[in-house]
């Protein structure tokens, strides 16, 4: 029951919830009390109120946000209380005094000095909003002024509003001792110091707060600094917060290209998400302000996802567009006909470019450009030997997805028959549980089975740590795990205050942007600082200890490493595993039978097949502990090159070379463009032939930042 409640009210826990019921009850107890009169039940429910309310907002509460639509947000929360202290007052038989009358009249004032708190800081904000937000471009030629304090401009509207305190405070004192020195007291401190808040506020509202150059000047200066650089290969993605992801796996790509790199992101709250990465990123939420930017130097465009945004730049005929994705799989998103808009293809091996072919979704063959994986550098091959010690086993499943196909994910039908198998089985393993980031979020049944199996793994851990027979295997190492464990929380602690500053809830963009340049040295401290993390992470863990393993870190790649095989469902997870060599099992959730399921999805020619029961799962273990009698070790050899493409040249390299040599045509066309724009038109002047194939700066005669008048029209929309 609670946890339907839980998912109605959309909120994230059940402390979530409870502070959400008690903030809820106390205004109705507020006027309970008030009526009986109570100045101690009174003064119980109004910290009650306010604490719970606090809770809310400190947590980011969905239901806030809902108040406020329903009319009952923070102000008129405030003002119930208020109002209620007043009510409460009056059946005391305290409404005919002084401090009555002045408890109205501040409280009146007191909500007058909202309007121009809100304008002010509202104006503020208006004035210093630049079109973009950037991290590793230098915006110093700006000269981007530093913004009001956090104290004073973050949430700022709580903050005002909270400085009611006094005055309650001071009210209820005098409601319980009829003194009312303590009522002027709280009311003069609330009135003063919202009258103080505003007179702070107000000078960062001249001239010298103001961004010096304005909306237009602002976009003409990036539009210039696009010039300069000139970035020849970009990577474009636009998706929702959960996603952030698809376009963090390639920032190591993009780092390695010799290509002048560029990020260009469009939504917000991916930019805050964005991995730390030393390539210039544009955060351009507009379209009309991306569609007029100068990209004329821009040549290869990659895409790892296919959302309506695309459009935005697809648009732009000078450049090359590549669909590169985000998994390379059997699933039908890695064949979506939308991916015929694009001039290429990019896919890790063969098995890519056949799978197009089978779907006949308008994807030409020679439009399809086997690249290899280049983020699977991290992960280590497997010689081939047996695990010395307690083999691991990794379960990592894929999620729901948007449809109702039961072979989408295993976890619903498979997941907790597959985690039991192992964790009974004979000879012993470990299991190492690392589920999808989207699990449950569409589906409430994928969920519950992952709380089952995770409750199903802590338990067996448990089980574990408690038995003696356990427990004295590596009884010696002990020390060395808790150890292991301390410096865990201090390396999170450190790489907390390495990767915290500007680009926190509420601080001023501006300032973000001007203030995001990475430091070489820093980024180097960074990748060092993950790196001990994640070797202290495995160090603390028993090898014989189950483990659930959540979060971004430690990463898959890493699960893959420390693991001796692994079960999975259709997905690039296990595409990406094959890289290892090691064995795996697929599930056939959907039922198709063997034979079946390994015609529809290529991974699987190599993989043992599961049905819902997984009672062939102790066949994958016997392959991990007697590797010599592996029925399948050359068919994950054969299938690795397929799927991966070969060994030689690294992937890199050849994701490199096929950016340039794409740069390369896209080069030959506009020229030839020119070419032929100038044989048509033999009186054009030079200055015009400069301009590119598809008028100024190349972009469809809408880019360059030499047109005050579209900067002007960008700047209103």
């Amino acid at each position: 029951m609670i946890s339907k409640v839980i998912r109605v009210a959309r909120v994230g826990s059940r402390t979530e919830l409870a502070a959400a019921a008690l903030m809820l009850v106390s205004y109705p107890c507020l006027l309970v009390a008030a009526l009986l009169p109570s100045a101690g039940f009174f003064a119980a429910e109004t910290a009650v109120g306010y604490l719970a309310d606090w809770s809310l907002h400190q947590r980011r509460s969905y239901l806030v946000d809902r108040l406020a639509l329903l009319g009952v947000g923070l102000p008129a929360r405030f003002l119930i209380r208020e109002l209620t202290v007043l009510l409460l007052l009056a059946r005391l038989g305290l409404g005919g005094t002084g401090a009555f009358a002045s408890a109205v009249v501040v409280f009146v004032v007191f909500y007058g000095l909202q309007a121009p708190h809100g304008a002010l800081l509202t104006l503020i904000g208006n004035r210093r909003r630049l079109p973009y937000l950037t991290r590793n471009i230098d915006l110093s030629r700006l000269r981007i002024p530093d913004a009001p304090p956090s104290w004073l401009a973050a949430r700022g509207q709580e903050k005002m509003l909270h400085l009611d305190l006094f005055a309650m405070a001071g009210l209820l004192v005098y409601a319980h001792e009829e003194t009312a020195a303590y009522a002027y007291t709280g009311l003069g401190l609330t009135l003063g110091l919202a009258l103080l808040y505003v007179l702070l506020v107000a000078p960062y509202l001249l001239l010298k707060r103001r961004l010096p150059a304005g909306r237009p000047k602002a976009l003409a200066f990036i539009d210039t600094w696009l010039r300069e650089y000139r970035p020849t290969t970009v990577l474009y993605f636009s998706g929702s917060p959960d996603s952030a992801y698809q376009v963090n796996m390639w920032l190591s790509t993009m780092e390695q290209l010799k290509e002048r790199p560029l990020v260009i992101l469009r939504e917000e709250v991916i930019l805050a998400k964005l991995a730390p990465t030393d390539v210039p990123v544009l955060c351009v939420p507009g379209a009309v302000h991306l569609m007029n930017m100068d990209l004329s130097s821009v040549r290869v465009a990659l895409y790892p996802a296919n959302v309506g945004k695309n459009i935005h730049l697809l648009r732009v005929p000078t450049i090359k567009h590549v669909f590169v994705g985000h998994g390379d799989s059997d699933k039908i998103a890695s064949v979506n006909p939308f991916s015929k808009v694009y001039d290429e293809v990019w896919t890790a091996g063969k098995a890519g470019r056949d799978r197009y072919a089978l779907a006949e979704v308008g994807v030409r063959d020679e439009d399809i450009v086997e690249v290899g994986r280049p983020q699977l550098d991290p992960i280590r091959t497997w010689d081939g030997t047996a695990p010395d010690g307690i083999p691991t086993v990794l379960y990592a499943p894929t999620w729901e997805g948007w449809t109702d196909d039961p072979g989408n994910t295993s976890l619903i039908l498979a997941g907790a028959n597959i985690v039991r198998g192992l964790l009974e089985s004979e000879p012993p393993v470990r299991v190492l549980y690392k589920p999808h980031p989207f699990t449950g979020t569409v589906d409430k049944r994928a969920k519950a089975a992952h709380q089952k199996i995770a409750a199903m793994v802590e338990k067996a851990a448990a089980a574990r740590r408690a038995d003696p027979a356990w427990a004295a295997r590596t009884a010696a190492g002990a020390a060395e795990r808790a150890a292991a464990r301390a410096e865990v929380a201090r390396l999170d602690a450190e790489i907390a205050a390495l990767t915290a500053g500007p680009g926190a809830k509420g601080d001023d963009e501006a300032v973000v942007s001007r203030d995001a340049l990475t430091d070489p040295a820093a980024g180097e401290r960074l990748s060092r600082l993950r790196a001990e993390r994640d070797t202290a992470y495995w160090a603390s863990i028993a090898p014989w200890e189950h483990t659930v393993v959540t979060g971004p870190a430690p990463h898959l790649y890493d699960c893959f490493n420390q693991s001796d095989a692994m079960v999975s469902d259709i997905s690039s997870v296990v595409s990406d595993f094959v890289a290892t060599g090691k064995p795996y099992a697929i599930t056939d959730s959907a039922g198709l039978g063997e034979q079946e399921f390994k015609r529809q999805n290529t991974a699987a020619r190599a993989a043992l097949i599961l049905d819902n029961s997984a009672a062939r799962v102790g066949e994958l273990v016997a392959a991990v502990v007697r590797p010599e009698q592996d029925p399948l070790a050359e068919a994950r050899r054969e299938i690795r090159e397929y799927l991966l493409g070969p060994d030689e040249p690294a992937s890199i390299e050849r994701f490199g070379r096929a950016a340039r040599d794409l740069a390369g045509r896209a080069e030959d066309r506009i020229a030839r463009l020119a070419a032929l724009r100038i044989e048509l038109d033999p009186e054009d002047d030079e200055g015009s032939r400069a301009d590119g194939p598809d008028g100024p700066d190349g972009q469809d005669g809408q880019g360059g930042a030499d047109t005050e008048e579209a900067r002007e029209e960008a700047g209103a929309a």
